[in-house]
C-alpha cells in the first residue's frame, strides 16, 4: 500500500479557504437565525436495574425540567427569565414547591424566597 500525504502549503491553500469559507457561513447563520428550543432527555439506570428520567427544555434562557424516579415519583423545575426578572419554581415529587422571585432595577434587585409551608423571606440589594 503506497500513501503520500503532500505538506506542501499549495496544496491545502483551496482546502483551506474553503474550510473557513463554510465556518464563516455557518457564523453569520447562527446569529441571523433566532434561538432555537432545545430539548433533551436522558435515562439513567442504576445498579439495581432501577431507571430515572430526565427531561429538559431550553428556550431563550427559560428552561424547565422534570425528573421521574424508579417509583414513576415525578419532581419539576422552571426557570422564567426576562431582562427584569426570573422566577424559579420547584416541585418535589410530593407535591409541595418552593419558589423564588427576583427584580431586577438599575438601583438593585429584590429576591423572595417561599419555602414549602408558604413562608418567605426577601433580600434587597441596592447599588
Amino acid at each position: 500500500m503506497n500513501t503520500h500525504f503532500s505538506t506542501h502549503p499549495v496544496a491545502h491553500r483551496g482546502s483551506t479557504a474553503a474550510l473557513i469559507a463554510c465556518a464563516s457561513i455557518s457564523a453569520l447563520l447562527a446569529l441571523a437565525l433566532p434561538a432555537q428550543a432545545r430539548d433533551r432527555q436522558g435515562t439513567a439506570t442504576g445498579p439495581q436495574g432501577n431507571t430515572a428520567t430526565r427531561d429538559v427544555s431550553r428556550q431563550q434562557g427559560d428552561v424547565s425540567s422534570s425528573t421521574t424516579g424508579p417509583r414513576g415519583n415525578t419532581a419539576s423545575r422552571s426557570v422564567d427569565r426576562t431582562a427584569g426578572a426570573t422566577t424559579a419554581t420547584a416541585t418535589g415529587s410530593r407535591g409541595k414547591t418552593v419558589s423564588r422571585n427576583t427584580t431586577r432595577t438599575s438601583e438593585g434587585s429584590q429576591t423572595t424566597v417561599t419555602g414549602l409551608n408558604g413562608q418567605s423571606g426577601s433580600a434587597t440589594i441596592t447599588r
